[in-house]
């Protein structure tokens, strides 16, 4: 955990400053060049002419690509840095646009404030920013279980995973991380496209997010207003999910609340036969987001003082 007190700079710069709009509007953002990086190799490598299993493999080399290449110019720029506490700080605000634990908690907030208030057609609107399901068909119900399950997910792929794999190893790690997820969220997708080009983005960031998601979890329940319902409901639930992975910070979040989550839902117009989570519960309502941004604060906070902990030890 040598770079500890790295992490814990980026996430209070991040938690004070966010990622300003006006430095997003003059150099965009390291996940949107990486996003670039990918859309490119997707659109030269990923042939539909080719056979499936050449496009796997493709998919395998584009993947590698990218994960290197971003480790490479984390190893770069942290060895070039001075030694000691200027390393770590200077790590620290590097690292600090690969933290987005001000934004996931605005964009959250930015849901509940219209639905709170009754305003159901702002409140669709702003959770489409963080959710793929069709809006329209949300009642306040839809769109608070929709902004939860997304406070929980992102929660660990957002900020707990690429400050584990940050404390781990440095600016290495959570770029590697970084470059890791935004493949998966191009390209990792069970579609005509990309069922094999972005296997191998799906199966790595699975393996990514392994630990950090069940510590997502176990955040959630040691700081959850129902820790023993947090904890029973993650223990029981979070192997049904569809991703390996989410169901361990949804789980725990479900049962934080004691509301149900996940279930069935609306894509691109077709709906999708998803287990629920804490199956039984009540629905959640617009109140449920405030709280469960209060566990997401609390869980962040925790994390943080551990990892201050631990670089000072």
């Amino acid at each position: 955990m040598g770079f500890a007190g790295a992490v814990v700079v980026a996430m209070a710069v991040d938690a004070l400053l966010g990622w300003p709009s006006w430095l997003f509007a003059r150099i965009g953002h390291p996940v949107t060049w990486l996003g670039r990086l990918i859309g490119a190799i997707d659109a030269g490598w990923n042939r539909e002419s080719d056979p499936t299993t050449f496009r796997r493999a493709a998919g395998v080399a584009g993947a590698l690509v990218v994960i290197v290449l971003a480790v490479a110019i984390g190893w770069v720029l942290q060895f070039s840095l001075p030694s000691g506490w200027v390393q770590i700080v200077l790590v620290g605000i590097l690292a600090w646009p690969l933290v987005a634990l001000r934004s996931l908690h605005d964009h959250v907030a930015a849901v509940g404030a219209p639905l709170l208030a009754g305003d159901i057609a702002a409140a669709r609107e702003a959770v489409s920013r963080i959710v793929g399901r069709d809006p329209a068909a949300l009642d306040e119900a839809g769109i608070a279980r929709a902004a939860i399950e997304s406070l929980a997910e992102n929660a660990s792929d957002g900020i707990v995973a690429p400050v584990f794999w940050g404390a781990l190893f440095g600016l290495p790690g959570i770029l590697g991380y970084k470059a890791i997820n935004t493949l998966d969220s191009m390209i990792g997708h069970r579609n005509e496209r990309h069922e094999a080009f972005g296997w191998a983005a799906a199966r790595i960031d699975d393996v990514a997010n392994f630990i950090p998601a069940r510590l997502t979890g176990f955040l959630f329940v040691l700081l959850a207003p129902r820790r023993s319902e947090a904890l029973a409901c993650m223990t029981r639930d979070a192997r049904c999910h569809r991703s390996p992975n989410a169901g361990w910070p949804e789980a725990a979040m479900a049962g934080a609340l004691g509301v149900r989550l996940s279930g069935p839902r609306i894509y691109h117009g077709s709906i999708t036969n998803e287990p629920w989570l804490n199956e039984g519960a009540r629905d959640p309502h617009a109140a449920d987001i405030g709280e469960g941004l209060a566990v997401y604060r609390r869980a962040m906070l925790l994390l943080a003082g551990v990892l201050a902990i631990l670089a000072f030890a």
